[in-house]
């Protein structure tokens, strides 16, 4: 029989990390001996460590002290769940230290051929020089920040452009940036971009990144600063689609 001290020392927590573990009902809290002290035995050390492992894997106090009390095969799968979420973490994390060793090397990450191949076309499509520059940062941005979701975002725009009614959508989203925000078309434009997007995605909307990037609002933000017409075209759509 051991001490608290000597407990947490084999298993490599702190005390006070035990004395939570007592207070959280993850680990029973032994009663105390004829000295005053509570002893721990080989059966605590083990339950220590299967806390500790879990707790290190990034699970929640209040789920490890449901899984203590599981059956078996619920506790096998959730195991397995845990593993899932943990390999998906480490890609997410050798993703993130990929991008720091670009970053001090001062490299992002290079488009891909295909975006490259669709600005060029932008241009050839008579979108100004504004625009398609507008459209690379973006893209530099989405692919830098999020590349597991930026080649699926690249492809529904895309599409979009690749249809000649869509197209002219945003070839007259661009061309307004110099009409005073009140104009007429201004609002038409606002108009005709909220029934398409109804048209292609219906209620669900389209695609977007992750409700926590701060990506979007970063570039909407810069091409609303631009020109006054696209800050009520964002203001309009945004209004019409929340409806």
């Amino acid at each position: 029989m051991i001490t608290i001290g000597q407990l947490a020392g084999y298993v490599g927590v702190s005390v006070k990390t035990v004395r939570v573990y007592h207070d959280k009902g993850l680990l029973p809290e032994p009663e105390r001996d004829a000295s005053g002290y509570r002893r721990y035995g080989a059966n605590d050390a083990i339950e220590l460590i299967k806390i500790r492992t879990l707790a290190e894997a990034g699970v929640p106090l209040a789920r490890i002290r449901d899984l203590r009390s599981a059956e078996d095969a619920d506790f096998q799968r959730a195991l397995g769940e845990i593993e899932d979420e943990l390999t998906e973490r480490i890609r997410g994390l050798r993703t993130t230290r990929d991008r720091l060793r670009r970053l001090a090397t001062g490299r992002l990450a290079p488009l891909p051929a295909e975006v490259g191949a669709h600005l060029e076309l932008l241009a050839r499509w008579g979108f100004t020089p504004r625009w398609v520059d507008l459209q690379r940062d973006l893209w530099i941005l989405t692919f830098a920040t999020h590349p597991e979701r930026a080649a699926a975002l690249f492809r529904d725009q895309a599409e979009i452009l690749a249809d000649p009614a869509l197209r002219q959508l945003f070839l007259s989203y661009d061309r307004v940036y110099d009409l005073p925000a009140d104009d007429p078309r201004v609002d038409d434009l606002a108009r005709r971009i909220v029934e398409a997007t109804h048209e292609r995605y219906g209620p669900d909307g389209p695609p977007e990144l992750p409700a926590s990037s701060g990506i979007p609002a970063l570039v909407q933000g810069s091409v609303n600063a631009s020109a006054p017409a696209w800050q009520r075209i964002d203001t309009l759509v945004r209004a019409r689609l929340e409806r």
